[in-house]
């Protein structure tokens, strides 16, 4: 999509300087062997707009008023239609959009559930950044090959997650806005639409602990009360 608008925004400029060809002196070829110097389009972006920049050159020899202006014309025209381009180009989101988005969602399944509910219940009292880190670690471990396959076995996995009592979930509110909040972060981490961790970070533990395997680790950051290891 973003190629085809600057595309778009190229030909037009191409159609000006046609125009200005009709208008004033015609626009010529360098002289000599060398060859003329490309400019892949994406680059025009962020750049002044020149004439050489298309591929095409000045007329030699001093340039007359008339010749000026047409060019500073010319310039601004493209500048225009560039500028009309990036404004019509997504924008990132951030992830307090993403979770707004994803607000009325619920679970799809079992598996969904398990990784809200370790959201929730780990971490609902972090903000939405820890929340998915969180999310994160649970879905890294399920590709780690380290621990079991999905989401549900992860979280259950005996002396992991302490909310965990003999492999069974504690039942969560599911009518309070910290419940739909750990939904959408769950959804956003299961599609990726945002990441925060490395896909190696499979550890954490809140910073009023310090647990001895801790020190075996590797720390990758620290995300409210949180820190996450490698």
């Amino acid at each position: 999509m973003i190629r085809k608008v600057r595309v778009a925004g190229i030909a037009a400029a191409a159609m000006i300087f046609a125009a200005a060809a009709a208008w004033g002196d015609p626009l010529q070829a360098g002289a000599g062997d060398a060859p003329t110097a490309s400019v892949h389009f994406l680059d025009h972006a962020g750049a002044d707009v020149e004439v050489s920049d298309l591929g095409l050159n000045d007329v030699g020899g001093s340039a007359t008023t008339s010749d000026r202006e047409l060019s500073a014309d010319v310039r601004m025209a493209v500048d225009h239609l560039f500028g009309l381009a990036d404004a019509g180009l997504p924008q990132p989101r951030s992830l307090g959009e993403l979770v707004q988005s994803f607000a009325d969602v619920e679970t799809a399944g079992r598996e969904q559930d398990c990784l809200a509910s370790a959201v929730y219940f780990e971490a609902r009292g972090e903000p939405i950044e820890g929340q998915l880190a969180v999310a994160e670690v649970v879905l890294n471990r399920t590709r780690s090959g380290r621990y079991p396959g999905t989401i549900c076995e992860v979280v259950t996995q005996p002396w992991q997650f302490s909310f965990v009592r003999r492999g069974i979930i504690p039942a969560a509110n599911r009518q309070s806005e910290a419940w739909r909040r750990a939904v959408a972060i769950a959804r956003i981490a299961e599609i990726r639409a945002s990441r925060l961790l490395p896909e190696n970070v499979l550890w954490y533990h809140a910073d009023y602990v310090s647990p001895s395997w801790g020190r075996r680790l590797a720390r990758n950051t620290k995300i409210g009360l949180h820190i996450f290891y490698s």
